[in-house]
């Protein structure tokens, strides 16, 4: 099975526990590895036989706008379950990282796999 990545995707929304964080929108970055086989696409040089990146990123942006959660492992549940309905996706790693979030640490965030490569 190959991967298709988006790497340091970043998308604003509001999530956090604390009330102060409910107020404002905040920064994610996202990693994704995506399975599929290329090979149909590449064969016939056609967007449509694989998994559009650009499509996928768009969606995120919305999804990141349209929601709000409390803990980044919502976030992360909720989208990768939203991805492999809509794009029809078997397999997906997919890591949320909250820049700022802790002091003294770049970023604290989950990864999460589902389905089967």
């Amino acid at each position: 099975m190959d991967h298709v990545l988006i790497e340091a995707l970043e998308v604003d929304t509001v999530i956090g526990v604390y009330d102060w964080e409910r107020t404002l929108r905040q920064r994610l970055r996202l990693d994704l590895e995506l399975a599929t086989d290329i090979r149909p696409a590449a064969q016939r040089d056609d967007i449509h036989l694989t998994l559009d990146y650009a499509a996928i990123s768009e969606r995120i942006g919305a999804f990141a706008e349209a929601h709000q959660f409390a803990l980044v492992e919502t976030f992360a549940e909720r989208l990768a379950e939203t991805l492999r309905q809509e794009f029809a996706i078997a397999w997906l790693c997919l890591t949320v990282r909250k820049p700022g979030a802790v002091a003294n640490a770049a970023s604290v965030g989950v990864r999460i796999t589902r389905g089967q490569a």
